[in-house]
């Protein structure tokens, strides 16, 4: 029977669980509101205000540098610097009410196993930074570690180890094309070639990982925000690698032969303008640059400029003939030694009779003192714009970095001796590629193209964008090409080198070329020559 008397005291309870009731559904809603409704909300204005939340980059891989056929020259690895938060080791260490995954005595013994220290070494660091100071944060303990210790550190689940990663630029085939590629600096920056030129394409875009922590250093859940990193595209070559050892090999060992400092070979594809090897001794190995003398750090194939000597006599032929002043069978007659009537003094290679010589036989000779009576069939300004146009102080297309370009000054200022010496290739300046790129255009019929080294980048998201077509110019005419082709072919069946140069099934044109090197002050050092081959 229920009195009046006990009804008081249970309205009151159930009044009383009905107002708690109200409370905690507020409270669960305000926290479901809080937790799941606008979680992300909430972890992103907590993140903003940054001293509630930690972040750490994520780097992004360079991109690779590969040639023709795909095999990768240079790449990039991840690896990992192991750093310790010694301040949170001796937190957690002291907290009654924490007992950690692993002591610290365990944790550190794990951790010298996987990175292969001592473990008391590992115990020292942290104990020496305390002592030094009580409240660091940071403790370096080993850097480059490969991905498997990463993932067998990470493991652990140590809340006081950090392992952010970094990008490392090696070069699987070493020396291959290595004055190409370049390096780079210990920030990863370019510092020459490739690496240098195509950096914007190679570059990656780092993410980021940004996270709340609680007491003793555990992520709070759901806080973890990632955005991933974006490798750098890939930059195609030009190059054949497999091209490019087999000449490097060849040049070192004739370099070393004939005692010469250095040396080069280039290739060119005539139809393309592409770069199909540059070679070089000595030669760049990217992975460790002093390895050589940092004289061969830069490409000498771009870097070096140099007179080219009698290789500059098939523009000068080409030039009386594209203007009608020669044919490969119009004459002089050209002595050993010639002083013209202006004072100049020409002399040639070597003594020989007054000898009535053809352009072509000139060629074949290589007479100095014909050519220089050949070169001044049309004027000094006309020699100089065929100059120009066959590549003398002009860029070769390639834009590579720090690369030179010779020059030959304006027509107007020169002496009586350089009037003859421009005739065959003296008082001017090209690089080997400019002396290359010259060739192009008369074994492609007259028509020069920019050369070119790189043939594309792919982003990573597999975006191809090709570099820009070549330049083109038609520097000299079809028949004038066609009649120094045929010269050059002489000069290589019936020149000195004939029976050197021959290639058993093959056609084959080339002039050969000796200069001596300057000595800064307008004449020329003894006994120092640039000699060179082309065809």
């Amino acid at each position: 029977m229920t009195t009046r008397a006990t009804r008081g005291p249970r309205r009151r309870t159930v009044a009383a669980l009905l107002v708690i009731l109200i409370v905690l559904s507020a409270f669960l809603l305000r926290l479901i509101d809080i937790q799941v409704v606008r979680a992300d909300e909430h972890v992103a204005e907590s993140l903003s205000l940054g001293n509630l939340g930690s972040t750490q980059p994520i780097a992004g891989a360079d991109g690779d540098i590969v040639d023709e056929n795909g095999t990768i020259l240079a790449s990039s690895v991840l690896v990992y610097d192991a750093q310790l938060d010694p301040l949170l080791i001796q937190q957690i260490e002291d907290d009654p009410d924490n007992e950690p995954k692993l002591p610290w005595d365990e944790a550190s013994a794990k951790i010298a196993e996987i990175i292969g220290m001592k473990v008391s070494d590992v115990r020292a660091l942290v104990a020496d930074k305390l002592a030094a100071d009580p409240h660091s944060r940071y403790v370096q303990l080993k850097k480059g570690l490969s991905t498997q210790k990463y993932l067998d550190l990470k493991e652990l689940g140590l809340p006081y180890l950090a392992m952010p990663s970094r990008s490392v630029r090696v070069y699987p085939n070493g020396a291959v094309a290595g004055n190409m590629i370049g390096f780079l600096d210990g920030e990863g920056n370019g510092q020459y070639g490739i690496e240098r030129t195509e950096a914007e394409c190679l570059a990656p875009t780092d993410g980021e990982r940004t996270y709340l922590s609680g007491k003793g250093g555990v992520i709070i859940p759901g806080s973890e925000r990632i955005t991933p990193a974006v490798d750098g595209g890939t930059v195609q070559l030009t190059i054949n690698s497999d091209l490019n050892w087999y000449l490097q090999q060849m040049i070192a060992e004739e370099a070393k032969k004939q005692g010469a400092k250095a040396g080069t070979v280039t290739v060119i594809e005539v139809k393309t303008g592409k770069i199909r090897a540059a070679a070089e001794y000595p030669s760049l190995d990217p992975n460790d640059i002093n390895s050589v003398d940092p004289t061969y750090w830069k490409s000498q194939i771009f870097s070096n400029s140099y007179e080219p000597g009698s290789t500059f006599k098939a523009i000068t032929a080409a030039t009386v003939i594209d203007q009608g002043a020669a044919t490969p069978l119009t004459t002089v007659n050209a002595p050993a030694r010639q002083v013209f009537p202006n004072g100049a003094v020409i002399n040639d290679p070597v003594r020989h009779p007054t000898v009535n010589y053809t352009l072509a036989g000139a060629l074949i000779d290589s007479s100095n003192v014909s050519l220089s009576k050949f070169g001044t069939m049309v004027t000094p300004q006309v020699r100089y714009e065929y100059l120009k146009k066959f590549g003398v102080g002009k860029a070769t297309g390639v834009d590579f970095y720090n690369e030179e370009t010779g020059g030959v000054r304006d027509p107007e200022t020169w002496d009586n001796q350089t009037l003859y010496t421009t005739t065959f290739g003296q008082a001017f300046t090209i690089t080997t590629a400019q002396l290359a790129g010259a060739y192009q255009a008369i074994a492609n019929d007259g028509k020069k193209i920019d050369l070119s080294l790189v043939e594309s980048c792919t982003a990573a998201d597999g975006t191809v964008t090709e570099s820009a077509d070549p330049a083109t110019e038609q520097v000299v005419s079809e028949a004038t090409a066609e009649d120094v082709q045929q010269m050059l072919e002489n000069v290589a069946v019936q020149g000195s080198l004939a029976k050197r140069t021959a290639v058993p099934g093959y056609r084959i044109g080339l002039k050969t070329g000796s200069a001596q090197k300057s000595n800064g002050h307008g004449g020329y050092k003894q006994g120092v020559y640039f000699t060179s081959i082309v065809g």
